[in-house]
């Protein structure tokens, strides 16, 4: 007994994709934890501390991997994020997993009902366009099946598109609050992790869609 207890292990996740920095942690039994904290231009000089203060009383050797949202969002904020993930997962030798932020606010949604309907999201970008995907829930709540996968596009083709999608959906507009989705990513990345995946490191790559000037 005292053998399992010891070998508990936790993940961890970081949202910085917004102005907000959020973080999560659990063990997924009897554990979970989320804080999310507004530090705006402070993020990127803040983010290690919170996070040393946050992940007590567990210690970095507690975690089995870790994940993060990888954008679309902020430009600066998304590249903190998967940076601070990478560094750590390289320094633990643990795997991290990059999640789209819009694929967690659809498992979000997707997870407040029984019969979760195809999820339509969309989250203002930069220039007047917009990011979209479209989620389809899996019946057995195992995670999420992207039928358009994250993209950029005018409103109008997104218009367009959905007026062409031929099965009901739901539409949500991401627009606030992403960052308490942090344990969506949580979920999104233990669902992998259960189906045996374990990306390196080095895998995780920020989304960010758009380049980040006029050119």
């Amino acid at each position: 007994m005292s053998t399992k207890i010891a070998t508990k292990k936790y993940a961890l996740s970081l949202h910085t994709t917004t102005p907000e920095l959020g973080i999560g942690i659990s063990n997924f039994s009897d554990e979970t934890r989320s804080q999310v904290w507004n530090l705006g231009r402070d993020l990127s000089s803040l983010i290690h501390q919170y996070l040393i203060e946050f992940i007590q009383p567990q210690t970095w050797a507690d975690l089995s991997f870790i994940a993060v949202a990888k954008g679309p969002g902020g430009f600066t904020g998304t590249r903190i994020g998967v940076v601070t993930a990478r560094t750590l997962g390289q320094q633990l030798d643990i795997p991290v997993f990059a999640i789209s932020t819009l694929a967690a606010v659809a498992w979000s949604q997707a997870t407040k009902s029984e019969n979760p309907k195809t999820l339509a999201v969309e989250m203002p970008g930069q220039r007047g366009q917009i990011f979209a995907a479209i989620y389809q829930p899996m019946p057995d709540a195992s995670g999420l099946i992207p039928l358009l996968p994250d993209t950029v596009m005018t409103p109008e083709i997104w218009q367009e598109t959905l007026a062409n999608w031929n099965t009901s959906y739901q539409l949500i507009q991401a627009q606030s609050g992403l960052a308490a989705t942090v344990t969506s990513i949580l979920e999104l990345a233990e669902l992998d992790w259960q189906h045996g995946k374990s990306p390196h490191w080095s895998e995780a790559l920020p989304y960010y869609g758009q380049h980040p000037v006029e050119l």
